[in-house]
């Protein structure tokens, strides 16, 4: 296992981070994902942690925060160095019938750590990421509030998920214009089915020297290499009963093609080139991969070993390659003269 420095702190993870979101069951779409209780939580956990996987991530919301107490349990169950675990969970969504059980406020912000820390049974959070955006709570207020969070000894660092590029950066400004704890790492959705971040998100993180851990490589199993134009159902995939992340699906499959042909070559599962791909892709400090069963986890695990060569790794960057967008055709245009 390689690990990567998380952006620019001093803090190194695995380039394999383990989620969690399979952990528990409940009712919706966590049913769809994952329904894994104590025992099988168990088994993946040791699994991960044998293999040299240091970094794991779960959420509050995650089975309505059955996730974390799973997770929590099976690090004393299996009697875990907590020193050697870099724990990150999340904070944004609902997690109650209050009014304010919800959001990026000061106030759901240190309510929801506390409760974190409780089923995590932990006494502080390694990375603690906004889960998304809240229009409703000015950024200044959640990022003192954030500040704070850190200043108690509660979580040691702070990260962003699935925020827009320019509220990356704004956040960035208060923070260095305050003098308080910054941003070090963001989880974005990233995968050869879709790679929108690439637009502004990624120059955004490399500008600011921020770790990139991409969310849902195989895009929700879609190129996990079970669909294929004639197979829309999987069987068993939560695919099959929710269809997320959005793909592009008629151009998914023109790349289930690609690295279905690349992966036989190697003798390897589509997924594993799928989330090599990812992995060896530029500001890539460390991929989110998930599991219900260990050969489903073993699987992934064995993309860390595959290298693809330049020729293969143009095949797929051009199968899956964005359209260019405004403004930037125009920067590339102009930029030209610039050398």
């Amino acid at each position: 296992m390689k690990y990567n420095f998380l952006g620019g702190t001093g803090l190194l993870v695995s380039e394999i981070c383990f989620g969690t979101m399979t952990f528990g069951g409940g009712t919706g779409i966590w049913s769809a994902i994952g329904d894994l209780k104590q025992e099988s939580v168990n088994q993946l956990m040791k699994t991960v942690v044998d293999s040299g996987i240091n970094f794991i991530d779960t959420a509050n919301v995650y089975s309505q925060g059955e996730s974390e107490s799973l997770l929590g349990q099976s690090i004393i169950d299996l009697g875990f160095d907590r020193s050697e675990l870099v724990i990150a969970t999340k904070v944004r969504g609902k997690m109650g019938e209050g009014v304010n059980s919800i959001g990026l406020s000061r106030f759901h912000i240190f309510n929801s750590v506390d409760a974190s820390l409780k089923r995590l049974r932990l006494d502080h959070i390694d990375v603690l990421y906004v889960h998304g955006v809240d229009l409703r709570t000015p950024v200044e207020e959640t990022m003192r509030a954030l500040n704070d969070i850190v200043l108690t000894g509660k979580v040691r660092y702070i990260a962003c998920c699935n925020w827009p590029a320019w509220m990356i950066m704004k956040a960035a400004g208060i923070a260095e214009k305050n003098g308080w704890n910054k941003f070090v790492g963001l989880q974005h959705y990233y995968s050869l089915a879709g790679r929108d971040i690439e637009r502004e998100v990624l120059p955004v993180a490399e500008d600011l020297n921020l770790g990139v851990m991409p969310w849902s490589p195989l895009a929700g199993g879609f190129l996990s290499g079970k669909y294929t134009r004639n197979a829309e159902k999987a069987g068993g995939s939560r695919r099959d009963t929710f269809d997320f992340p959005p793909v592009n699906k008629n151009k998914a499959y023109d790349i289930i093609d690609v690295i279905a042909e690349i992966g036989a070559q190697h003798n390897v599962s589509a997924a594993q080139v799928a989330l090599a791909w990812v992995r060896l892709q530029k500001g890539v400090t460390s991929t989110i991969i998930g599991a219900k069963t260990i050969d489903q986890l073993n699987d992934n695990l064995k993309s860390i070993e595959l290298e693809l060569s330049a020729d293969e790794l143009k095949r797929i960057d051009e199968v899956s390659a964005l359209t260019k967008e405004y403004p930037q055709w125009m920067v590339e245009r102009q930029g030209a003269d610039r050398g």
